[in-house]
């Protein structure tokens, strides 16, 4: 008879796996024991503990992983359309897609929350191509900064001149608004992603993008009437007609080896002196070959400040990078002024907030409403949590603390899009540097309404300063971290 249960037991979790984020399992398993015609009263009580037993055991097993969650309103609360903080999958739409490749944009900020108005004006995009491709020329209205998560390609811009750089996972690189570029991926095996920050310069939140092309990419030279084109191109107009119809494969296009290869040399990089440097364009870094700012075993963190690199500095955009290990943890804490729009690049984790803005509805799914006024007393900050996956993009505002870790299973690469960073300040919230411990111990006393001994103790406890062991490896449950 066990073997029988076991049996189905394996059927049910082959079956039903897919639906295992609602656990049907346990009613499903426990059915098909009371169904059962050849089981006695017996065996169906034993077949229906086994299923108890089963379903422990699962719910055990996705604790470890960082997956299990106490109830269904607990889920929508962290991770409901209400949510205005995380944006998935379902946020972006497809503004290109070929064989060959896609670009993904993510919806407008303030479509999502007008709590996000302070980043209107940006958008973020998500660039996937396939080996030995070529994206078509274009230029935007728009600022753009490029982070290569992955692969290796070149880019070529042209501002007063023709200029080409070779870029690499970690490579961040400006396109200027307006300039034309194009660019390949230049690898014969691995794709070539690219993530970007657009800083819109004509519509505030909004961007287009202007392509030469043909019947697709439309041309925007065929907006104009053919007798100006035949006047300024001084090629008859039918000519002309042929010329723009010719290219139909759209924005992302395979390569030849040699057109590869052609593409493939970047231009000589001549530094000028200033002031004779204008029309030129600042050559890409490496974000993973800076000093780290923090760095131990359970995470490194790479970060560019406007104020260092000139690509950044007229835009006001920090860009960081964090590469956390598996069940490791960021110590809490908040920025003074900037604004972070986080992207994930690989790995699984989540992250924690306290939000004063919003406020969670009583009435089951646990939606978010926003504030109109302020409230005091207790209750007044909201807990704001976000599973994190490749491709999720989470918005940290300034002043909010904030806590990002990795899945007991899983490392966490983040790429970090800082606005308003001039003058902007980390306060650590918790570690050896936490700002706590930089408090006179009768602030301290007064401030926690404990003596100031009791509270030295608490916040000096941790040694580490900046990425720490997270609630698993702490012997905690990670979920209730």
């Amino acid at each position: 008879m066990a073997s029988k249960i076991y049996l189905l037991l394996l059927l049910l979790s082959v079956t039903v796996g897919c639906l295992a984020f609602k656990d049907p399992e346990l009613e499903q398993c426990k059915h098909q024991c009371r169904v059962q015609q050849k089981f006695d009263e017996k065996q169906k009580r034993d077949c229906e503990k086994m299923c108890d037993e089963y379903h422990k055991m699962k719910k055990e097993r996705e604790r470890e992983e960082g997956r299990y969650y106490e109830s269904e309103e607990e889920r929508e609360e962290e991770y409901g359309e209400s949510n205005p903080y995380v944006f998935d999958d379902e946020h972006f739409e497809e503004r290109v897609e070929t064989g060959e490749g896609r670009i993904r944009v993510l919806q407008r900020f303030t479509q999502r929350s007008e709590l996000l108005r302070g980043i209107e004006n940006y958008r973020v995009s998500l660039v996937e191509v396939n080996p030995s491709t070529f994206v078509s020329p274009s230029h935007f209205d728009a600022e753009i900064i490029l982070f290569v998560a992955e692969g290796r390609g070149t880019i070529t811009v042209i501002k007063e001149k023709r200029q080409s750089f070779d870029v690499k996972c970690g490579d961040v690189f400006r396109v200027p608004s307006g300039a034309p570029f194009y660019f390949i991926n230049k690898d014969e095996h691995q794709k070539l992603k690219i993530v970007k920050l657009l800083q819109s310069t004509s519509v505030p939140g909004s961007f287009e993008i202007f392509q030469p092309g043909g019947e697709n990419p439309e041309s925007f030279y065929t907006a104009f009437s053919w007798d100006l084109l035949e006047a300024a191109f001084k090629i008859p107009k039918d000519k002309l007609k042929r010329f723009f119809e010719q290219q139909k494969e759209g924005t992302i296009i395979k390569a030849s080896r040699e057109q590869i290869r052609s593409l493939s040399r970047p231009e000589e990089f001549i530094p000028r002196i200033w002031p004779f440097s204008e029309g030129e364009t600042e050559r890409p870094f490496n974000l993973l070959k800076q000093d780290p700012w923090q760095s131990n075993k359970f995470g490194r963190l790479f970060e560019a400040d406007p104020g260092e690199f000139r690509q950044l500095r007229d835009l006001n955009v920090a860009v960081a990078f964090a590469n956390m290990t598996k069940g490791s943890m960021m110590t809490p804490h908040y920025y003074s002024k900037a604004t972070k729009i986080a992207v994930v690049v690989d790995g699984e984790g989540g992250f924690q907030m306290a939000c004063p803005h919003l406020s969670s509805s009583s009435g089951r799914g646990g939606r978010w409403s926003e504030r109109e006024h302020k409230r005091t007393g207790e209750g007044t900050y909201q807990k704001i949590r976000g599973r994190l996956r490749r491709g999720v993009v989470f918005i940290i505002p300034a002043g909010h603390p904030f806590s990002v870790f990795a899945s007991p299973n899983h490392n966490l690469q983040i790429v970090c899009f800082e606005v308003n960073a001039y003058g902007n300040t980390k306060y650590l919230l918790a570690g050896k540097d936490n700002i706590v411990n930089k408090m006179e111990s009768v602030a301290r006393e007064l401030g926690f309404n404990i003596p100031g001994r009791e509270v030295e103790r608490m916040f000096r406890q941790q040694e580490e300063e900046f990425f720490l062991p997270g609630p698993d490896q702490q012997e905690h449950e990670w979920t209730d971290a």
